[in-house]
């Protein structure tokens, strides 16, 4: 297992690098900002006493913020990428430095502040030369300790297309791949413990190295700015930029077979599957992966790109529930049925709508849909749970795995616990492969690449017919692990690259072929 991880280290050699470098520069360019701000404001506090518990009560406040909501927060007012990912940083950075710099100052004994006083010194001339000397080494401390929480949070950055070590992580939580997870995980560890101990070696001796380190501080502001300015000033404006979920990157019906079967690579930044969307409508990226059946293909006015070399399989939504299960309560087999079929294209793409743009939650908009087809439907009942269904984290699997509960409650006298969100296709199989959830809303072509992973020629036949498909992960589920397909729900949910409709008919893309054509051609377009 050791040398197995080891070689997968050396392969994927120059991403982890690249991504650690990401890593470091976004962490750095907050901490340098935060040290010059935090360091400021803490001075003020120790010259304006009754700002000092009002400020450090908001720069707690922000401390206790979840780093998620944090960051989603911010993405209506900065968008995607390092900007919000490092002002959300620098605000994380903000209450260990200011803290810190405004406990040390007090600290300095009033005796030697009087002294200098009467020496004749200036109040300027006693904080530089006297208060923030004696204070040097809890300042420090301050700013080493925000550093390591920087490193930390960094990794969620990922999420908003920030780059950085969480990209590795996330791909490795979305697979299920444990040496994706650690070779994030490890060089973020190192990172973080390499950078403290350089710095409590710096503290020791904080005193000797003050002068070189006000300089040495001052070039690394000129770099990292140079930096921040360099890559856009460079940027080639005509070229395409791609958003993907980090599951898309690396799954095997995702961009790697993608590549292989267009023959195209596109640059391809790695953000949040809810994000991809919002990235899109706001030009931050012009070519996406999604889903057919997403409501906000409308809402935004976007066209979904013809899969011309038939690369996706169908993926036709349906319950996968354990045999035992079924077994156990084999009422689930007919109560489904009567669910069969009824939930077209248009029907899932408007539940997607309610809830991605009218804010809905997905179980109003499922219990809604069930009314209408006669079901009845009941508020959530309370008890132990006969079974568990769990749900992906995305919205279209949030208002099956509701509709599912409602249905169950409402016609049997079973009750139900919801385990929404897992972090990947792979882990919510391995959820029921192992009994800890009984039933989940999957799609037949997922289930065809990720968990069977057939050879290609048998792909290649089963996408030509839905109904092949289904038959094919049938049989071969219950085989292999046990599990048992219920009847189809009625759509095709395929995964699809979409792109904003103005620019797709700007540049004449109508099929993954043409875009492909347009990436490799020089005389290019821009939006």
């Amino acid at each position: 297992m050791l040398l197995d991880f080891f070689s997968f280290v050396v392969e994927q050699r120059a991403e982890i690098l690249h991504q650690t470098y990401e890593h470091l520069w976004i962490t750095m360019i907050a901490l340098v900002i935060a040290t010059v701000v935090g360091i400021s404001i803490g001075i003020l506090l120790t010259r304006y006493e009754a700002a000092a518990q009002p400020i450090l009560g908001f720069v707690n406040i922000v401390q206790t913020i979840p780093s998620i909501a944090l960051l989603g927060f911010m993405l209506p007012f900065f968008g995607i990428g390092v900007l919000p990912a490092i002002i959300a940083l620098f605000l994380y950075a903000l209450l260990p430095i200011v803290r810190n710099t405004y406990t040390g100052i007090q600290g300095v004994d009033a005796a030697i502040k009087e002294a200098a006083l009467g020496m004749g010194m200036t109040n300027l001339q006693i904080l530089r030369m006297v208060e923030l000397p004696l204070a040097a080494p809890i300042i420090f401390a301050g700013v080493r300790t925000a550093m390591v929480i920087n490193i930390g949070v960094a990794t969620l950055c990922a999420l908003i297309a920030a780059g950085g070590l969480g990209e590795f992580i996330f791909r490795g939580i979305a697979v299920n791949n444990t040496y994706m997870i650690l070779a994030g995980a490890i060089p973020a560890s190192l990172l973080a413990i390499v950078l403290d101990t350089l710095l409590s070696l710096i503290q020791r001796h904080i005193h000797k190295l003050l002068k070189p380190l006000a300089i040495g501080f001052g070039i690394l502001c000129v770099g990292l700015i140079g930096q921040a300015v360099w890559p856009s000033a460079n940027a080639n404006p005509s070229s395409l930029v791609a958003g993907f979920n980090s599951e898309f990157m690396e799954r095997a019906d995702g961009y790697p077979g993608l590549q292989q079967k267009y023959g195209f690579s596109i640059e391809a930044m790695e953000m949040e599957i809810g994000l991809m969307y919002e990235a899109l409508n706001q030009k931050k990226v012009d070519v996406i992966s999604g889903f057919s059946t997403d409501g906000r293909i409308a809402a935004y006015n976007l066209r979904v790109l013809e899969d011309d070399l038939q690369y996706f399989p169908p993926y036709y939504a349906a319950p996968l529930t354990r045999q035992e299960t079924l077994n156990q309560f084999p009422e689930l087999q007919s109560l489904f049925q009567q669910l069969a079929g009824k939930i077209n294209e248009a029907a899932m793409m408007q539940m997607n709508f309610e809830v991605d743009r009218n804010k809905r939650s997905p179980r109003a908009v499922a219990q809604e849909f069930l009314d209408a087809q006669g079901f009845t439907t009941f508020e959530k009942k309370q008890g132990n749970p006969d079974l568990i269904i769990g749900s992906k984290a995305f919205t279209e699997n949030f208002i099956l795995a509701e509709l599912f509960t409602l249905l169950i409650e409402g016609q049997t006298s079973l009750t139900v616990e919801l385990k929404q969100g897992f972090g990947g296709t792979k882990l919510l199989m391995d959820a029921i492969i192992n009994g800890f959830v009984d039933i989940y809303p999957e799609y037949t072509g997922t289930v065809l690449l990720v968990l069977l992973k057939p050879e290609a020629a048998t792909v290649d036949s089963l996408v030509q017919n839905k109904d092949w498909v289904y038959d094919y992960v049938q049989r071969e589920v219950q085989q292999q692990h046990n599990l048992t397909w219920l009847p189809p729900l009625g759509f095709n949910n395929t995964t699809a690259l979409m792109m904003r409709e103005n620019q797709a008919q700007k540049l004449k893309l109508n099929s993954i072929s043409d875009l492909k054509k347009y990436l490799y051609n020089d005389e290019r377009i821009n939006d």
